[in-house]
């Protein structure tokens, strides 16, 4: 039987992951190369203000991304740190795989500064206006932090900590949304689906955080099992 070091039980997964990113960018590939002039240009109307610039560039980023966490681990395995990739990959995978999705949440709407800002506390009524994509993209808003983040916080290695961490980190999306005027609506449907996504994500990730179930101490012999035994060993020692 073969078995993975760690490095290698790690990397495999972050491997599928690429490939996941790179056939979801192979079925969108026709808006994302709508803003690659742009993009290439360094323009940063058009691109970054877009949602398809903001895709596009992230996945051209992902090689360096790469590198960073493979310069972290090497560093730390040099200074003698435990968990050296687990620790490197989880952070960059956890910042670089949430900060595109925030960045995308707080895109002004069509009339910034000029529109108050719109709430919506009413439970599951926008789920219905988000559609298929809507949902799907709010899933994955805080996915990649759900993801990592009880991989690198073992203070976080549990899946209603990951809940509560998402929910606070939506509920900031949210504010910030309404506070800096984007024209975008405050949705509690957005900080559901976001948590839900995390948490998901978190149980996509469990293999890596979970903490293994301690092995019971074996019991002590009775004591007035341990006296019989000695008086029976000294009856046997006299003459």
């Amino acid at each position: 039987m073969i078995r993975l070091d760690f490095p290698t039980r790690t990397v495999v997964p972050a491997g599928l992951a690429v490939l996941g990113l790179a056939g979801a960018a192979f079925t969108v590939r026709r808006p994302l190369l709508m803003s690659a002039p742009t993009c290439l240009a360094g323009r940063w109307h058009g691109c970054y203000d877009t949602f398809n610039g903001v895709v596009l560039m992230t996945l051209v980023g992902l090689p360096v991304a790469a590198l960073v966490g493979w310069a972290l681990a090497r560093l730390r395995r040099a200074a003698g740190v435990t968990s050296a990739w687990r620790r490197s990959l989880a952070e960059v995978g956890m910042v670089y795989g949430t900060v595109p999705f925030v960045w995308m949440t707080l895109m002004p709407g069509a009339a910034p500064g000029v529109a108050p800002g719109r709430v919506s506390l009413v439970p599951l009524r926008d789920l219905v206006t988000m559609g298929p994509i809507g949902i799907g993209g709010n899933l994955l808003v805080l996915a990649a932090l759900g993801f990592f983040a009880p991989v690198r916080f073992p203070a976080l290695a549990s899946v209603p900590r990951v809940l509560a961490l998402g929910a606070g980190c939506s509920v900031l999306i949210e504010t910030a949304q309404y506070v800096l005027w984007l024209d975008r609506v405050s949705s509690v449907d957005d900080v559901l689906v976001n948590t839900v996504g995390a948490g998901l994500a978190a149980l996509a990730s469990r293999r890596w955080w979970r903490t293994p179930g301690r092995v019971p101490p074996r019991p002590a012999p009775a004591p007035a099992t341990r006296g019989r035994h000695e008086r029976g060993g000294a009856a046997a020692r006299r003459p």
